[in-house]
């Protein structure tokens, strides 16, 4: 082999050997960089502020109720524990016309439109009836049901909603809400721990602010590895709002569906009670009705003792429908109507005001027509 090539190739495996340095410096680069960016996601946990970006009320339209759903593709929907992104694709993020009176409307299922249209749920339809109040402004209902039954999950909605200038609150409530225990079971609540144990120190809620239900990442899932469901429900929710746009769909409503019970086992249980005892003020969570009526200041809140499925059937001398029997409810009521006496909100009690035909699935969802009943009911009551 001549000298020279041998410097030839000298310089080739030198280059070889530079070229592999380079990527190996770039790949270490990358790699300290993505760290570092992880690190500092987990150090600010940005997912409250990326919920405000937004495609909705602007090169989309907001959605008319909170984004919850259970099959995707189908519902162009889905379910999300950010509250503000959640907030940020409702059309309640429009700026409020100096016509407007307001309702925020809160709530479960029932409230939401489980099995119902948007133009068919209470907020679609009190809309629909186009009342005005007598000084002249028109009174536009805002669905902020969502379909997870505690009362706590009405009461962090409501505050995440009050920069919108309620004139009013309207709070569809039912017995199956109001179990202390359950307050911090949801997922929109115990997801949302700081947000929560806020409320419960404002509003001296007896609620346990460090229980163990509440989610706390630890450091590696509070990375953007960490948190990248979190992170693809955000994109997720945009991309769905494409096909909601086109489409007005956000519940897949089967045509056929299982209907709420008739008959029932003689069977007095209740939650985790087995048969009938005492129900009280310690066992109900009440005080979230109050500390709602604080946090609003001057709004008023009427809250409505929501109809429900009375049945006919088999044993319903024992029990009201598949979820209550008749001691718990029966004891409900008094002690709800009780405090509301001296409270500092409206109460209006329609537990049976609807009949039973006009019950769907479950003991609290309405047909079209039942949701029509309803709002001829509280229409006497708004402003």
């Amino acid at each position: 082999m001549t000298d020279s090539d041998r410097d030839r190739q000298n310089g080739t495996n030198n280059g070889a050997t530079s070229t592999w340095s380079f990527i190996l410096r770039v790949i270490l680069k990358a790699a300290g960089l993505f760290i570092l960016l992880n690190f500092l996601f987990a150090a600010f946990l940005p997912l409250e502020g990326l919920g405000h970006l937004s495609l909705y009320n602007w090169l989309l339209p907001g959605r008319q109720r909170l984004p919850y759903g259970e099959n995707p593709t189908e519902s162009y929907n889905l379910s999300l524990d950010n509250i503000p992104a959640m907030m940020a694709s409702h059309e309640l993020q429009r700026a409020k016309a100096g016509d407007e009176f307001r309702v925020l409307i809160i709530g479960d299922s029932g409230t939401w439109g489980w099995l119902l249209e948007n133009e068919d749920t209470l907020a679609g339809q009190i809309n629909a009836a186009g009342i005005q109040t007598a000084d002249g402004r028109r009174v536009v209902a805002t669905n902020l049901g969502y379909p997870i039954m505690a009362l706590t999950k009405d009461l962090l909605l409501l505050d995440a909603a009050m920069e919108y200038e309620p004139d009013l609150v309207l709070w569809p409530v039912t017995l199956q809400s109001f179990p202390r225990d359950q307050q911090l079971v949801p997922p929109l609540v115990h997801n949302n721990p700081d947000r929560v144990r806020r409320l419960i120190e404002e509003h001296d809620l007896d609620l346990n602010p460090d229980d163990p239900a509440f989610v706390e990442p630890e450091i590696l899932e509070r990375t953007l590895v960490g948190q990248r469901r979190a992170l693809a429900d955000l994109l997720r929710l945009q991309l769905y709002g494409y096909s909601w746009a086109a489409t007005g769909v956000d519940q897949a409503i089967p045509d056929e569906f299982e209907q709420r019970a008739n008959d029932f086992e003689a069977d007095l249980s209740w939650l985790d009670y087995d048969e009938p005892l005492p129900l009280t003020e310690e066992l109900l969570a009440l005080d979230v009705l109050d500390a709602a009526a604080s946090l609003v200041g001057d709004v008023p809140i009427l809250v409505v003792n929501e109809p429900i499925f009375i049945a006919s059937g088999e044993n319903s001398d024992l029990r009201y429908n598949a979820w209550y029997p008749r001691w718990a409810y029966d004891d409900y009521r008094a002690l709800l109507a009780e405090h509301a006496s001296g409270a500092n909100w409206t109460y209006l009690d329609l537990w049976d005001a609807i009949p039973a035909d006009q019950f769907t699935d479950s003991p609290v969802h309405l047909t079209p027509a039942g949701t029509a009943q309803l709002v001829d009911l509280l229409l006497p009551l708004l402003p």
